[in-house]
């Protein structure tokens, strides 16, 4: 079960350091924002176990890694198969997220490929699956708002 937190200006401020750059120490965010080393990686362990906080990785640019196509794929699945088509999908290193939806299709996902025949190639390999009905691609043309959370947290903080 999910628990419902409410996180205050301070979360919202070393999460926004971190954002801002996640090889900051501890140290130096205490130092920022005026606070004890302690009180920010209370605020940190606080975080990470609420699950408000769920990584530190580095982020990808698929495109400087060869993938310049970015899609979003529609798919349909046969009735009651989606644990076999979502083990198909998490067999694939380019598909990059995928979310059950409403609506006529059951599933949406982001996908890279190299170019649009690796795409086709990716489209025919979901259709292969017996779970999986129908596939609608649509190519991004270009990203006009980057995945971001900033702006989430900041207004979360802000109300906390």
């Amino acid at each position: 079960m999910l628990v419902r937190m409410t996180i205050d200006r301070l979360d919202a401020s070393v999460i926004a350091a971190l954002r801002e750059n996640p090889r900051v120490g501890l140290l130096e965010i205490a130092r920022r924002l005026g606070v004890a080393r302690g009180t920010v990686q209370a605020r940190l362990a606080k975080l990470e176990q609420r699950r408000v906080i769920t990584g530190y990785g580095p982020e990808i640019d698929a495109a400087a890694l060869g993938y310049s196509i970015s899609a979003f794929m529609f798919i349909e699945l046969a009735q009651g198969r989606l644990a076999e088509a979502v083990e198909v999908m998490r067999g694939m290193p380019e598909l990059l997220e995928a979310d059950a939806i409403s609506g006529p299709q059951d599933v949406i996902c982001r996908v890279v490929a190299r170019d649009t025949e690796h795409l086709q190639e990716l489209v025919n390999e979901l259709l292969r699956a017996p779970a999986i009905r129908r596939c609608t691609s649509y190519i991004v043309l270009s990203r006009q708002v980057p995945p971001r959370t900033g702006p989430l947290v900041q207004a979360a903080g802000a109300r906390g």
